[in-house]
């Protein structure tokens, strides 16, 4: 492999505070790095020096001749006049780029609901972030460098950004390097294959001498990393046992293997077991459940024949939820997924009581104390005043946690807080500390049902941890709306969808299976999602074309001919995209089978190989076809 980049004794500055010092690092082609380390370690720091956008202090960076890097930042300077073709590709006509099947990928994975002629001022800061990342995507470079790439993608979206990372980064002979900082571990599981360490420093005051941060290097996915560091901490002194344990805890669920998590991490097996033998299992459904039933009863919240419609600006309804029934039960912990705007914060207002139904009704049990960790801080914007500690403290004094009383200040210190930031001022902590914060604060009132909205921004891998770590010894029910897949499946034992049709649909299949339906077309109707075996969704009417509803299908539902008309653009548009990323990939499949063709002749052991592109090229032209009768069908009415 070809190296592309590398520091000697790089070192870098925060104000008095030595950030980093003698970092040797090395970047070769294909690489897949992940950066992690605590919030204000430096990780974005380490990425700015290696992107070229920020000088070192101390040391150097020495890069290959004519290597190009392009940086994603967490903040983008998007021309806010600008329409979004240009912002994505600056100083290119659309015949320059229009033509590349990597191009057409990246606008089907990012920009599918963006009009490509609208101003990048008149969009939302979701969309902006997408337009930021399609720009930085496309542009010609050798090392891709992301900071938070995953921030506002849904579920479909980080899994289609993984999959794409993948297909240009890991393929054989690939060239260039990917370098991200991300909090994301099911996307640091699924792309990276080393992780960069950041240690933050330490700083003992007065005239005493700072220790420098530093980086440590591994080799292996995040399950791979959480398995190497928990050994190295596992022979360290004994101030660090706490999060020995913490890390061996979550190694023993991933070893044990999450739902949909569909390959192993890459480590001895051997050293594996012996680390985790003697771990239990992350929580006892079991017990949770029966001192759940016991604080609320068999009656927690259930929706109940639920319809939830809002008024366009057009002057018409638009449905998010349509005669949904979902009965939570007590010590229930399901996680909620969904394309943006299908409703997963209406759930949460209604479940919470903020909001009520259209028709049908929500019922609450008499015991039931909601909770909500909201995807914002402001509630202490009030308390900025107070210590931390002194916030806790405000809520309650102890709380039962794991069947053993945890003060406040124990609180603080096992959700990361050391003794010198507990008594720190809440106006002067970090955004991740008040995520921190704002959780503490909620487990110690004991509610009986916790709502999580979004609860991984802002947070680092360690207290991700550390939360998980609480939340397994919750006994209530919880409610998790995220779109950390990593998460949903650590703290959840089960998941539903909202696909956007206004039904809730039970995954049985996890995460995985949403894809799956997304991939597939979208909605799909006639599951359960009730824990009480009510239907919760409305009857099938999914048609027969591959992969999606049909134009006849919309007619037979009682849709007027206008409504058939756009569900037919809406359908035609999605088989458009769905048939360009299949000759896409038939493109690759016939230059591969192209190559074996020549090599046959003098290498007879390739037969098999070229046998099996062989097959995967006319299952794929199958596949085109039957999709292209179907966008067909949806011209036709087009047309009419």
């Amino acid at each position: 492999m070809a190296h592309l980049l590398g520091t000697q004794s790089l070192g870098a500055l925060a104000g008095s505070r030595q950030l980093l010092a003698d970092v040797d690092i090395s970047v070769e082609d294909s690489s897949r790095i992940g950066i992690l380390g605590p919030n204000g370690a430096g990780k974005s720091t380490l990425l700015r020096l290696v992107a070229g956008l920020q000088q070192p202090d101390d040391g150097r960076i020495i890069t290959r001749d004519g290597l190009r890097i392009v940086m994603l930042e967490q903040g983008d300077h998007l021309d806010d006049d600008a329409r979004v073709m240009d912002a994505v590709h600056p100083g290119l006509e659309e015949y320059e780029w229009a033509s590349q099947p990597a191009i057409r990928d990246i606008h089907a994975g990012l920009l599918s609901d963006i009009d490509l002629h609208a101003q990048v001022g008149t969009l939302s800061g979701g969309q902006r972030r997408r337009v930021d990342l399609a720009r930085v995507l496309a542009l010609p470079s050798d090392v891709v460098c992301l900071d938070e790439p995953t921030n506002h993608l849904d579920v479909e979206g980080v899994a289609w950004l993984a999959q794409h990372l993948n297909a240009r980064f890991a393929r054989p002979g690939a060239s260039g390097a990917l370098i991200a900082v991300t909090h994301d571990r099911w996307f640091l599981d699924a792309v990276c294959e080393t992780i960069w360490e950041v240690v933050p420093g330490i700083d003992p005051g007065g005239s005493r001498p700072q220790i420098p941060g530093r980086v440590e290097i591994y080799d292996g996915s995040y399950a791979a990393y959480t398995l190497a560091r928990a050994e190295r901490l596992r022979q360290a002194d004994v101030a660090a046992k706490k999060r020995a344990n913490l890390l061996t805890k979550e190694l023993a669920w991933l070893r044990r293997g999450a739902p949909a998590r569909t390959s192993k991490p890459k480590f001895h097996i051997a050293a594996a077991e012996a680390l985790i033998a003697d771990v239990p299992p992350p929580r006892d459904s079991v017990e949770l459940v029966k001192m759940a039933t016991a604080r609320l009863g068999k009656d927690v919240l259930d929706l109940e024949d639920v319809t939830v419609t809002f008024p366009t600006p057009e002057g018409g309804q638009r449905t998010i939820l349509d005669h949904v029934t979902w009965r939570l039960a007590p010590g229930e912990r399901v996680g909620v997924v969904g394309v943006n705007g299908a409703g997963k914060t209406t759930i949460l207002n209604l479940l919470r009581g903020d909001l009520e139904p259209t028709s049908g009704r929500v019922k609450r049990g008499k015991t039931v104390q909601v909770a909500t960790l909201s995807q914002d801080t402001h509630e202490l914007d009030d308390l900025s005043d107070m210590r931390v500690v002194e916030a806790v403290d405000q809520v309650a004094h102890s709380v039962i946690v794991d069947g053993k009383e945890v003060s406040s200040s124990q609180m603080t210190e096992r959700m990361g807080f050391t003794r010198e930031r507990a008594w720190t001022r809440i106006s002067e902590i970090s955004g991740g500390e008040r995520r921190r914060l704002q959780l503490m604060r909620l487990l110690m009132a004991e509610p009986n049902v916790l709502l999580l909205d979004e609860p991984t921004n802002d947070l680092d891998t360690d207290t991700l941890a550390a939360m998980e770590d609480l939340l397994d010894a919750f006994p209530g029910t919880l409610v998790v709306v995220s779109h950390d897949r990593y998460l949903l499946e650590r703290v959840t034992d089960h998941q539903v969808a909202l696909l956007g049709d206004g039904s809730l649909r039970a995954l049985p299949g996890g995460v995985e299976e949403y894809l799956r339906i997304r991939e597939a077309g979208g909605a799909t109707f006639g599951a359960d999602a009730s824990t009480s075996g009510e239907s919760a969704v409305r009857p099938s009417q999914s048609g027969n074309t591959p992969g999606g509803e049909s134009s006849d299908s919309a007619k037979s539902a009682g849709m007027t001919d206008s409504a058939a008309r756009r569900a037919a653009k809406k359908e035609a548009a999605r088989l458009e995209r769905k048939i360009e990323s299949l000759r896409t990939r038939l493109e690759k499949v016939e230059a591969e089978l192209a190559l074996l063709a020549e090599k046959v002749a003098t290498d007879p052991s390739v037969l098999d190989e070229m046998t099996s592109f062989s097959t995967q090229s006319t299952d794929l032209r199958a596949e085109i076809e039957e999709l292209e009768e179907a966008w067909l069908e949806n011209a036709e009415l087009l047309d009419d």
